[in-house]
């Protein structure tokens, strides 16, 4: 089983990179096979002909496990992460086990993973087995802040991938 996360928050190595690391080890046991932190893509991201967005595409295309994480901005999910899920066609992630992941600075955001990035994932194709994650940004180095959705998230997850029938 393959596992990735992207990251769509502008900053290097951010506490979204490390909360997407962290529920992907979480699920898994060990560390994710792909970590794409966009920060690092720059320019890249509006060069349609970029080599290594393309080449990132390819490598999540081709995930069983995807975190897919941002920042909460102005409600909803940076555009660096919306630059870099633009690249992908429709149903290009089928057969991917995706969760959403957003992190924010109060609770008033709590549903805008579900109504804002978790649609897009769906118009991509995404499996997505069980609700979006929303974590205080305050609390994502805290394991304590995940064990509630890993309680309800963990059996979906898990009967979601043993069903996935996609090709290697």
């Amino acid at each position: 089983m393959r596992t990735g996360v992207v990251v769509g928050n502008p900053k290097p190595a951010s506490r979204t990179y490390q909360a997407a690391v962290r529920l992907a080890e979480l699920l898994t046991g060990r560390a994710p096979d792909l970590t794409i932190d966009l920060a690092e893509y720059g320019a890249g991201l509006l060069d349609w002909s970029d080599a290594a967005t393309a080449g990132a595409v390819s490598d999540v295309i081709a995930l069983d496990l995807l975190v897919v994480a941002s920042p909460t901005y102005k409600a909803s999910y940076t555009g660096l992460l919306k630059l870099f899920l633009d690249r992908f066609q429709a149903d290009s992630l089928a057969g991917v086990v995706t969760i959403p992941l957003m992190l924010g600075a109060g609770p008033g955001h709590a549903m805008a993973p579900e109504v804002f990035l978790k649609p897009v994932l769906t118009e991509l194709g995404a499996l997505l087995p069980t609700r979006a994650l929303y974590l205080l940004d305050s609390s994502y180095d805290d394991p304590a802040a995940y064990e509630p959705w890993l309680a309800a998230a963990r059996a979906p997850v898990r009967a979601a991938l043993a069903a996935n029938t996609r090709p290697s």
